[in-house]
């Protein structure tokens, strides 16, 4: 572990037991789930509990790239509309700053097993579990949570936290700030007035009503089941139940790699065979290099010492295991990736399946099919609750007029090839379903005007009454 994550986690639980003392609550976040989160993010962040520098075990982070992988897919050309009303308008630009960072958030989400999306005012706050207590929670929704925020004066010498606790009491949404200063970036501080801090403006006590069970946040969660505390509200991280694979891919990599590098050719010669007559036994090794230079010998031929008379001589050239060890990393990599909820096969090294249909590929890959489907409903039902509550928030700071709104979501097919596309709409040119020009627009980057325009550029002339064209 190193340094800073080090100060991080002490400062984590600085903030929950602050978050203790001044509101009189605990986390109903079981001790084993807390751990399984920490051990889950060391893993993501590159840091793994079985990293051994004298067994040369190092990291490819493969859990990142699974996590990544599954962003990337869920929010493959993503669109969110918002229409109805001048707040709707409004919505829609707040939502289009969020959409610029949704694969980043999606990410986390699945490397943290959930993260909570909290408005600000001007953007939307990223939390993860370090930074947030679960005070509350029924039939696996959190009910009340403590958000830790922490911000540095400009001169960089007082480190400003504030504590921020939302809960419902009864049918009233309350939200309890209570802000600190220190000198210490590793300790919280006194209290301060929240005027005297960077969140001046707000209020530390607000209470909402007609919210209709309404948040002012979301919160994105992963789809699997939490087998580690069944009655927790929080997911776990994707690769959670892929830990001992991971483990194993990182050892089954690095012995590769360690034997690579082990593996440069060596050619052991006796110095007597290079050495010019008269050399001081002394300084046979000078000899030997300066031999080697005037002879432009390789990197690889080293000098050895031998009593026999005839001299030495012997090549090493070690052989490699890499195509027996690959075999072992690519069923690492398929246990893996079906453990975290890809097809089998999807992840493997040296591998290639030719040009395949997008028909071909849905057969063959149902599991992440349905996978992304799954991430993607639990980002829909974050996104709508993300909405409502940019909607509260511009009630609460008269942000937009008031008004409804209707949210549209569109999806990326990923199993889309646009070859097959192009082939697909092409014909629907030659069989007169839609016109050329259409096509153009779809598939060729022209303007609907500049595409008209050349498909009636290409539309025969018409002959005239001495069966010419009109052309001279």
């Amino acid at each position: 572990m190193g340094i800073i994550s080090r100060m991080k986690e002490i400062l984590s639980n600085l903030f929950r037991q602050k978050a203790r003392d001044e509101f009189k609550i605990d986390t109903v976040t079981s001790p084993e789930m807390q751990r399984a989160i920490e051990k889950c993010a060391y893993i993501y962040k590159g840091s793994p509990y079985w990293l051994d520098k004298e067994e040369h075990i190092k990291t490819i982070n493969f859990a990142k790239a699974v996590c990544s992988e599954t962003a990337r897919l869920a929010t493959l050309a993503i669109g969110i509309e918002i229409d109805g009303s001048a707040r709707a308008n409004w919505l829609q630009e707040q939502i289009d700053k969020e959409l610029e960072q949704v694969r980043h958030h999606v990410e986390y989400g699945c490397a943290y097993g959930t993260v909570v999306l909290k408005p600000n005012g001007a953007s939307v706050d990223l939390i993860t579990p370090e930074n947030f207590i679960v005070t509350d929670e029924s039939n696996g929704e959190i009910q009340g949570i403590v958000f830790a925020h922490r911000e540095i004066s400009s001169d960089g010498r007082t480190y400003y936290t504030k504590l921020e606790y939302h809960r419902y009491i009864e049918d009233v949404y309350q939200i309890t700030n209570r802000c600190y200063a220190s000198k210490d970036a590793n300790d919280t501080g006194k209290p301060i007035d929240i005027d005297e801090t960077p969140w001046r403006g707000e209020l530390e006590n607000v209470g909402l009503t007609n919210l209709n069970g309404q948040r002012l946040y979301a919160v994105l969660r992963t789809p699997q089941a939490n087998n580690v505390d069944l009655h927790c509200s929080l997911g776990l991280p994707i690769f959670y139940e892929a830990i001992e694979e991971l483990k194993d891919l990182d050892t089954a990599y690095s012995r590769n790699a360690t034997e690579i590098f082990d593996s440069r050719r060596m050619l052991l010669l006796d110095s007597d065979k290079l050495l010019e007559t008269g050399t001081r036994v002394n300084n046979t090794q000078d000899g030997f290099e300066r031999s080697k230079k005037r002879l432009r010998l390789p990197e690889y031929v080293k000098n050895v010492n031998s009593s026999d008379i005839k001299g030495f001589y012997q090549e090493v050239n070690p052989s490699l295991n890499t195509d027996t060890r690959l075999t072992g990393i690519n069923a690492l990599l398929s246990q893996i990736g079906y453990k975290c909820g890809f097809s089998n096969g999807y992840f493997v090294f040296n591998e290639t399946t030719g040009i395949q249909t997008a028909t071909g590929v849905e057969a063959e890959q149902q599991r992440t099919i349905q996978f992304i489907k799954d991430v993607r409903d639990k980002l829909q039902i974050c996104m709508d609750d993300l909405i409502a509550a940019l909607n509260i928030f511009a009630d609460l700071y008269q942000l937009a007029p008031r008004g409804l709104y209707e949210t549209v979501y569109d999806f990326g097919d990923i199993t889309y090839n646009e070859d097959e596309d192009r082939a697909r709409w092409y014909s629907y040119v030659t069989s007169n379903k839609i016109p050329f020009w259409y096509y153009l627009v779809k598939f060729e980057g022209f303007s609907e005007e500049e595409a008209k325009a050349l498909e009636e550029e290409a539309q025969p002339k018409e002959p005239d009454l001495f069966g010419a064209s009109g052309e001279e």
